[in-house]
């Protein structure tokens, strides 16, 4: 643990496919869950199970080195190979790998394909970052896991690369461990969200589930953000995250074309229905 005082203690099991956030606070044990999972850490006892891959099982003498861990991993700075070519990274982290995807693909999709002989160093923050992402898929990972990958971004850098992050979830089948401790990127993301504290988990669940969705009560403001706004039974919804909660609320057409994901709200109640006010990005 960051302060060194507390026992790390996790049981959990992930599906197939599944995109998990690990939340908590600093300290709380997110970046260790992740490094005993790539074999970068190594616990004093304890099991790690890969479908029917055993990774680790202290009792057993059972430690698969980083290498024969099928995992792909996005650290919080990155540590992308200075002295490489964006396309260089990509074809190093894919070396020895088997069925690896189309570099140039990965590159493609993220509109980094003109960039491929640039070095990092003269790459923005989010094209790094993207750079990143594409080198940790390069080896056809079983597992992708990512320490804050958004943490150093803007707001609509953020969303961006979100949607990224969503589009190669999906593209590639992947099962995906995200650490973040920013409520927007689990209620985007995540299809389970696991909420650590001193090395333990408190709660787990939904995103619904574990931190609550709900309307607006009467004669009161809420500031928020717009997570999304999405069609749903014929009606537009805009889903907003107030505090720990997020509020679903019907938008009509012509708020709809003002709002967009991002934007920060004053949600209030009005007369008959909730006024959604914009206050700015």
């Amino acid at each position: 643990m960051a302060d060194g005082n507390h026992l790390f203690s996790v049981q959990t099991s992930i599906e197939k496919g599944e995109l998990v956030a690990v939340f908590g606070e600093s300290g709380a044990g997110k970046t260790s869950l992740l490094r005993m999972i790539a074999g970068l850490m190594l616990p004093e006892s304890g099991r790690i199970i890969s479908e029917d891959d055993v990774w680790l099982d202290t009792q057993n003498k059972i430690n698969l080195p980083v290498q024969k861990r099928n995992t792909g991993f996005v650290f919080q700075d990155l540590a992308l190979f200075p002295n490489m070519s964006v396309l260089e990274n990509l074809k190093y982290a894919a070396k020895g790998k088997s069925g690896t995807p189309d570099l140039s693909k990965l590159l493609r999709m993220v509109n980094l394909e003109n960039l491929s002989h640039r070095k990092p160093a003269t790459l923005s923050g989010g094209q790094q970052q993207r750079v990143a992402l594409c080198r940790a898929l390069a080896g056809k990972p079983e597992l992708l896991l990512l320490d804050e990958p958004f943490s150093s971004l803007d707001m609509e850098m953020r969303r961006q690369l979100r949607d990224d992050l969503l589009r190669f979830h999906k593209e590639f089948h992947l099962t995906t461990l995200l650490v973040t401790h920013d409520l927007p990127d689990v209620y985007y993301l995540a299809d389970k969200v696991i909420v650590l504290d001193r090395g333990e988990i408190v709660r787990s669940g939904t995103p619904a589930e574990v931190f609550g969705t709900g309307g607006i009560d009467n004669k009161i403001q809420i500031r928020g953000e717009i997570l999304s706004i999405r069609e749903r039974d014929m009606e537009c919804i805009a889903e907003i995250l107030c505090g720990s909660s997020i509020i679903r609320l019907p938008v009509a057409e012509e708020e709809r074309k003002q709002l967009k994901p991002g934007m920060k709200v004053l949600v209030s109640s009005g007369v008959f229905e909730p006024v959604i006010k914009v206050l700015g990005c």
